[in-house]
């Protein structure tokens, strides 16, 4: 079962692999590869999925159980390991996914057990819902806020400290006209933008106009 908490949706996949490529390489190589090659920042499909606050993954090959006493714990296959905590239902949020990033699934999915028979958005949800694990907790700390709403909350708080700072000691009229311009400029009641970009690294990439 999933972690469900309100609106706030944290999703573990585990979708084993194929033994074979039918490539010179394994499909944990190539999947391997092709992950490494994928941006994480702003650039990378992730972050054009509405409403993700955090995705992640990486090929499993092996785990150690370590009880008392530690032992060997081995898989029965290769795994493409898919998390997502996001604000909303799975189903639309994997529509979301297909739509905006189907390139990057298909390149990502496609030596899994099965994949060969995702065609569309819907094949692709009742795909990923057979592959879907318990989750015992959220990877990220979440208002459970839309995606939107979040970004525009920091890139306020940040503008905000940044006005304060700047502002000290101004007479009483000159920082009532400057806080007005500020209003202006920030508008705080416009989630789209200015805002925060989704996926961003480092704050020069962060402000969208």
């Amino acid at each position: 079962m999933p972690n469900k908490n309100a609106n706030a949706y944290a999703l573990t996949t585990l979708c084993p692999l194929l033994v074979d490529s039918g490539r010179d390489e394994s499909p944990l190589s190539i999947i391997r590869d092709r992950l490494d090659g994928y941006p994480t920042d702003h650039q990378s499909p992730m972050a054009k999925v509405p409403n993700t606050y955090f995705s992640r993954f990486f090929v499993l090959d092996d785990v150690v159980y370590e009880a008392q006493p530690a032992e060997l714990d081995r898989l029965e296959s290769n795994y493409l390991v898919f998390t997502s905590d996001f604000h909303g239902e799975l189903g639309p949020y994997l529509h979301g996914m297909w739509k905006e990033a189907e390139p990057f699934i298909r390149d990502v999915w496609e030596f899994c057990v099965g994949f060969k028979e995702v065609r569309d958005a819907a094949s692709f949800v009742r795909y990923i819902e057979k592959c879907q694990v318990e989750t015992t907790f959220y990877f990220v700390g979440s208002t459970d806020e839309p995606l939107a709403e979040q970004l525009k909350s920091l890139y306020l708080k940040q503008e905000f400290s940044r006005f304060a700072f700047e502002h000290q000691g101004m007479p009483a009229a000159e920082l009532r006209a400057a806080f007005r311009e500020f209003v202006a400029k920030v508008q705080p009641f416009n989630t789209a933008s200015p805002s925060f970009r989704p996926g961003a690294a480092t704050l020069a990439d962060a402000v969208l106009p």
